[in-house]
């Protein structure tokens, strides 16, 4: 009984492990330069900042405050060079509407207007989401901001 017990113990763990490593290896495969776009990250990062304190509780303090490196993000994304896979006028056109509209919410933002701030956040909040799913090729890809 104990040998059995011991066998069983054994065979969890190298289950454990196998899955483990696979996951691994799954998630390393899948974290290539191919699947970097640093612009993009840099904005998402400034976007979670901002929309999150909105979306959660309505506090627009920290979308004021960064509206301005909102805007900045996104005329230099706008600006560099394109990766390979989404380097067509699709999305140079979506860059261009969001750098725009990322000057206007930061204009907006300085206006005292909380209702046409959130408005703009959140038209901006689409927008860079369409443009994230250009990136991921529509797959639904799930983001945390």
């Amino acid at each position: 009984m104990k040998q059995l017990n011991l066998f069983c113990m054994m065979c969890v763990i190298a289950a454990v492990a196998l899955a483990c490593s696979g996951k691994k290896q799954e998630t390393h495969e899948h974290d290539t330069a191919a699947d970097e776009w640093k612009e993009m990250d840099d904005f998402h990062m400034l976007m979670a900042e901002a929309f999150h304190p909105y979306k959660d509780s309505a506090n627009l303090a920290p979308a004021k405050e960064k509206a301005d490196a909102l805007a900045s993000s996104a005329e230099q994304w706008k600006s560099t060079p394109l990766p390979e896979k989404v380097n067509n006028d699709e999305v140079k056109a979506a860059l261009a509407q969001l750098s725009t509209d990322a000057a206007a919410f930061a204009a907006t933002a300085k206006s005292g207007d909380d209702k046409a701030t959130g408005e703009s956040l959140n038209k901006l909040h689409d927008e860079f989401h369409h443009i994230q799913e250009m990136w991921y090729g529509g797959h639904g890809h799930d983001h945390e901001h």
